[in-house]
């Protein structure tokens, strides 16, 4: 029994600050509101357009919004309320999605408005993203800090796991407006999280909005190695392993099953996430986050290029029924993706741990705003950076190409750039060094 309660998640962070909790809890099930129009508005442009390339390119018309607003996101956190720059950026996110569900609702939406909505939606998120981690290392303790991330695991397992399943079911069978509706019932959710919180205002010294604040954060990052490092090594993983804009074409083409093919391989990535994190015990007390890092990270090119082994046998024909479509599917090839899937989920969720724990713990609270939004940047412009490359690349030859090179790419690149960082591999937790 004393074995089993080591290996679980820590819920100290929970227990010890109630303003923590609640944000946690308004965070999840907003998280999980806005997972239902991620997938559905995949989900429509496919219907719509009928291409991948058209589906890949939402994620790509928002990297450059998203980038902006992660950094003056940032800025505005290291200068203001941190609290108060959540909750704007969050009402935002809200306007937009009510857009969204009464054009959707009066049969007004288009190509255009789904590209639209989708950029708005991911600069928005990404400033309440960057102020809501930069106030996370101000509620509880540094020691706690890896618990708090494996708590952000549960949180993202529940969102993609439960999100995308869910919003597969739902268009199948309601529709696309009563699945943004129910997101806007679900946002309100982080606004109660939010407004509960205390005023949060940087310490130190405060930099307005700018250049002067963009240099100083720049000038940070290029002394911070390990920091540095490790945003590349999640850009690698991010940008090769990624192919998740393949998911409608597989389900409509390759391995069957229409949307719910498409929510089910999505959850699946959730499913790892969460039961990484469920069992995190261990994890979290590891101290040497560089090599976390590297293992992690390897295991998920592994297991990404093992999903690409499964769509190659889909594409011979194996254990696949006499006719694929919507309402017929590769049962057996499905449940191995799903497999290959939630162990990309798992690693990158460790890696996600590490990674974050590294950026709140050795990053000094002035500038933890700036540093949180360049996460954020790369953590969500990553996968961007992979809609382009797998959509692109599986245009021009097939659906199971991307992801098997890119599984093989990111095991090597990790494994090089990390033999030439020693210093990050050595990376104590006990003595945090940026």
């Amino acid at each position: 029994m004393r074995l089993r309660r080591d290996h679980l998640i820590d819920l100290r962070p929970l227990t010890t600050s109630p303003a923590f909790a609640r944000m946690w809890v308004g965070s999840t099930l907003a998280g999980l509101g806005g997972q239902l129009t991620i997938v559905a508005i995949m989900l429509h442009m496919y219907d719509l357009t009928a291409s991948t390339f058209a589906v890949a390119m939402i994620a790509v018309a928002g990297l450059v919004p998203m980038i902006v607003a992660g950094l003056y996101g940032g800025m505005l956190a290291d200068a203001f309320d941190r609290r108060r720059v959540a909750l704007v950026a969050a009402s935002i996110t809200f306007a937009s999605t009510a857009v969204l569900m009464i054009l959707t609702w009066s049969g007004g939406e288009t190509v255009a408005w789904l590209y639209a909505i989708a950029v708005v939606n991911s600069a928005a998120n990404s400033v309440v993203m960057a102020a809501r981690q930069a106030i996370v290392p101000r509620l509880i303790p540094r020691e706690l800090l890896p618990a708090a991330s494996a708590l952000g695991g549960i949180t993202m397992g529940i969102m993609v796991s439960v999100g995308p399943a869910a919003a597969g079911l739902l268009v199948a069978f309601t529709g696309y407006g009563w699945t943004y509706t129910i997101d806007l019932v679900l946002m309100s959710a982080l606004f109660l999280g939010l407004w509960s919180l205390p005023s949060i205002r940087p310490e130190g010294a405060v930099v307005r909005p700018g250049l002067r604040s963009l240099a100083d954060g720049w000038r940070f990052i290029r002394g911070a190695k390990n920091t540095r490092l490790q945003f590349i090594l999640d850009i690698v993983a991010m940008t090769f392993g990624q192919p998740t804009a393949l998911f409608p074409a597989i389900g409509a083409v390759l391995l069957g099953g229409g949307a719910i093919t498409t929510g089910l391989l999505t959850a699946a990535i959730a499913v790892g996430a969460f039961f990484s994190s469920l069992f995190s015990g261990p994890i979290a007390r590891y101290p040497l986050h560089g090599r976390g890092i590297e293992r992690a990270i390897i295991a998920y090119g592994i297991s990404i290029a093992l999903f690409g082994a499964v769509l190659l046998a889909a594409t011979f024909g194996l254990l696949a029924p006499d006719r694929i479509g919507e309402d017929s599917a590769n049962i057996g090839l499905i449940a191995l993706a799903a497999v290959a899937l939630a162990g990309s989920g798992a690693a990158d969720n460790v890696s996600s741990i590490y990674r974050n724990t590294m950026v709140q713990a050795a990053v000094p609270d002035a500038i933890r705003g700036r540093l949180q939004g360049l996460f954020i940047v790369v953590v969500a412009g990553g996968p961007r950076l992979g809609a382009l490359y797998a959509g692109t690349l599986a245009t021009v030859t097939a659906l199971w190409f991307p992801p098997l090179l890119g599984g093989f790419v990111i095991v090597g690149l990790v494994a090089l750039l990390v033999r030439l960082a020693p210093a990050f591999r050595a990376y104590d937790a006990a003595r945090p060094t940026p």
